[in-house]
């Protein structure tokens, strides 16, 4: 089972992620930086820490520089939150939750007939 995280940690997995699942301390900094986070120092490695602690990343040192791979894809961890949500909030049933999106319009007519066109095509 993958560990929930935090929305914080959830943004340095997507930094990690987005540098194909390996990126340095520096890295990660200079991408908080662009998006206007100031968070400090000590609260990065706290969560990177935590994020290592829960399986998600591992740590390398590169001299005395920490290097970060991702040890769970983006994928894989959008699939479980996915199953997460279905099963607390809808018993397990995706037509529960689809039905919600199209009752909601949270999913436009765009995106709905992509959607069928991916399930009746099948998946690539």
């Amino acid at each position: 089972m993958i560990a929930q995280v935090s929305d914080s940690e959830l943004e340095l997995m997507k930094i990690v992620w987005a540098n194909e699942g390996t990126a340095l301390y520096a890295h990660i900094m200079e991408e908080l930086a662009k998006s206007g986070r100031t968070w400090q120092k000590n609260t990065i490695i706290t969560l990177l820490s935590r994020l290592v602690e829960k399986g998600l990343l591992k740590t390398k040192k590169l001299g005395r520089r920490n290097e970060y791979t991702a040890v769970v894809s983006e994928a894989d961890y959008q699939a479980a939150q996915t199953q997460t949500l279905l099963n607390k909030l809808y018993e397990g049933s995706a037509k529960g939750l689809v039905s919600t999106l199209i009752q909601r319009d949270l999913i436009s007519p765009e995106e709905y007939e992509e959607l069928k066109q991916f399930w009746e095509e099948g998946k690539p």
